[in-house]
């Protein structure tokens, strides 16, 4: 076994390896950039390396000097996580050439596996079902158009080198294929350095299930069962569970079976995803699953498969590539229970899921599942950490364990609905709304159906009265009153006639929201919203069932699951946005404008495209709040930060 090994990734896979890695007694060396300085992996790690830039091209795409850290700090071999270097060859031959062990398959299975076209190729000679479609070499749009019209319509577009849903356009009508397959290009142009496509039919109803399985060094490849990884929007995962709701033990039998034969195939070592697109229109049936790709890697939703399986995969994978067998045979490798993951992302689901950022100035998770359940959390932040525009948004996945699909998913939405987030919007309250719906639950779950269902799992209630009264309380500070040496600073001083009161200015949801507090000779105060009930509450942030948290110019409530926030108003910059009125727009936050599709003096519609902005490795399309003529708009290929204004019209 390795005395040391150092891990070329950063935030919470980081941190799962060097847990597993310190149960093993293996030292651990961290790399961080600029903006990973203070991270949890770096605090956990034995060791820590700088290694540049916050942007990923200066850091942790940097392969000779990641590299060049192992080797100064004597690491043996590097674990490369998911995601940056970890499905990128050139970087595994780098590795081996410096003497050091690729925690991972070898660059040839990776290079076999690293384009789908190419991919779905070779699985077709080894047998192995795939999607119909055109993966074939010319890129030219009059063929890949006119591929598209023989598959026939919807189809989908997919970056050939990548996944995660980057550089993935679905296409219902041939009208709009020249579009879609220019954004699908640059998007994985941004991605993955490659706007290669293929063109696929969609499915459908089409389920995600993919296979885990693990090679080793001597010929030897096994499965772990299966995860549905069906409940996605915008093609990425936001709800994954194993085993497969529904799955018949014909088509376990049949899926499983291909998998392995995938990985032998390419004589595969180490841990790997076979993904599998399901048509599910007329139930889970052995003749209806094909090919979509392999990850040559562990998955983000790996801790699905050790809660039913039992099995550590990176200790797995570290005895494997040490020179070790797979620890269990097929018979070995059984399936208890069942188990969902939630990520937890800092984005907003009432804006078509755009990333957020900001600093995490309360964050609690639930240290208790349910009577009868597991609970796991793996995080790479802590409260207080930052969430960045430099890199992929996850604050946390949470993971539930039970006996059956119901109690796990029970177990599930309590979990993400004690969980508590404040600096930053979160999708918390869509996972719980998502894990309580009813097709969901029943296990009727296809690809589209949180896009079926958006409205509904995102809509959000006006805040409660007494949330409201917590949160005004809260912004007026009158909770540290008595600890002040500033004589006007309490509600709680002398009135000689009446009792002294305060207005309270908040605002949450675009509403805005005024409440008026009363000292009582008791310490407490009355909070009085106006045009609802009065309050009665105790001279801190926090009430039974409540938590609230203060943060600069803000306030948020945790009450029964739910979380609302509240913008403390500022009368300055309340006037401020009003003489501006509706004349400009400011990009929602940092990013790259990739493409600019109006220009000045030109008289655009609510609702018409602008320009394109790159954020958070996705393209965002900025579109028209209001009818108008431009004045001003931004310049493609200029950087901008939150708030810059992109567009102005004229007055």
């Amino acid at each position: 076994m390795f005395s040391k090994i150092l891990i070329a990734n950063r935030g919470e896979i980081a941190c799962r390896v060097i847990r597993t890695a310190r149960k093993m007694g293996v030292k651990t060396v961290a790399v961080y950039s600029d903006a990973d300085a203070r991270a949890l992996h770096v605090a956990m790690a034995d060791e820590a390396v700088h290694i540049g830039g916050s942007p990923v091209a200066e850091s942790y795409l940097r392969g000779d000097v990641i590299i060049a850290a192992a080797k100064a700090t004597g690491a043996e071999a590097i674990h490369p996580g998911y995601g940056f270097l970890s499905e990128n060859p050139g970087f595994v031959d780098q590795v081996t050439r410096a003497g050091l062990v690729f925690i991972g398959p070898s660059a040839d299975s990776i290079r076999a596996m690293g384009l789908k076209d190419a991919a779905k190729r070779l699985m077709e000679k080894a047998g192995v079902p795939v999607v119909p479609g055109y993966h074939g070499e010319a890129q030219e749009i009059v063929i890949l158009a006119s591929k598209a019209r023989e598959i026939g319509y919807p189809v989908l577009i997919k970056a050939r080198a990548g996944g995660g849903g980057k550089g993935m356009r679905r296409v219902d009508h041939s009208d709009d294929f020249a579009d879609a397959l220019s954004g699908a290009r640059r998007e994985a142009k941004a991605a993955f350095g490659d706007d290669r496509v293929l063109v696929e039919k969609y499915v459908d109803k089409p389920r995600h299930i993919e296979v885990q399985v693990f090679g080793d060094n001597f010929g030897n490849a096994v499965h772990l069962f299966e995860r549905d990884c069906s409940a996605q929007r915008r093609h990425q995962k936001v709800i994954e569970e194993a085993p497969a709701p529904g799955m018949t033990a014909e088509l376990r039998a049949a899926m499983t079976d291909a998998a392995v034969k995938a990985a032998k195939a390419i004589k595969y070592s180490g841990a790997g995803t076979i993904e599998f697109i399901v048509d599910a229109s007329d139930g889970l049936k052995p003749d209806r699953f094909w090919f979509m790709e392999m990850n040559t890697r562990l998955q983000v939703e790996h801790p699905v498969t050790e809660m039913i399986s039992g099995v550590d995969l990176v200790e797995w994978q570290l005895r494997v590539a040490s020179g070790e067998h797979i620890p269990l045979a097929q018979d070995e490798i059984t399936l208890s229970g069942h188990a969902f993951e939630a990520r937890l992302y800092a984005e907003d689901p009432a804006k078509g899921f755009l990333p957020a950022i900001g600093t995490l100035h309360h964050l609690s998770f639930p240290s208790e599942a349910l009577p009868g359940t597991e609970i796991r959390v793996e995080t790479g932040v802590r409260q207080g950490d930052a969430i960045s525009p430099f890199y992929d948004p996850m604050i946390a996945k949470v993971v539930t364990h039970g006996p059956d699909r119901a109690t796990a998913l029970e177990a599930l939405a309590d979990a993400v609905t004690r969980t508590e987030v404040a600096g930053s919007t979160t999708n918390a309250a869509f996972l719980a709304a998502l894990a309580r719906d009813p097709d969901f639950a029943s296990g009727d779950v296809d690809t589209g159906l949180i896009g079926r269902k958006q409205d509904e799992l995102t809509a959000t209630a006006p805040p409660s009265s007494r949330a409201v009264a917590l949160a005004a309380l809260a912004a007026t500070g009158a909770a540290a009153s008595a600890a002040s040496d500033d004589p006007w600073s309490g509600l709680t001083g002398y009135a000689h006639f009446n009792p002294l009161a305060r207005r309270a200015a908040l605002s949450s949801g675009g509403a805005d929201i005024v409440a008026h507090i009363t000292a009582r000779p008791d310490g407490r105060f009355q909070v009085r919203p106006e045009g609802g009930e009065a309050f009665v509450l105790a001279a801190g942030a926090s009430d039974a069932g409540a938590t609230v948290a203060a943060w600069p110019g803000h306030v948020t409530v945790f009450e029964n699951g739910r979380s609302v926030d509240f913008a403390i108003s500022d009368p300055f910059a309340r006037a401020a946005e009003i003489g501006e009125g509706t004349s400009s727009m400011r990009a929602p936050m940092p990013g790259l404008v990739k493409l600019v599709r109006a220009a000045k003096a030109d008289k655009v519609a609510k609702g018409q495209p602008l320009l394109v902005l790159e954020a958070m490795k996705m393209e965002h399309t900025i579109t028209a709040t209001h009818d108008g003529v431009i004045s001003e708009i931004a310049v493609e290929g200029s950087q901008v930060t939150d708030g810059t204004v992109l567009v102005r019209f004229e007055e």
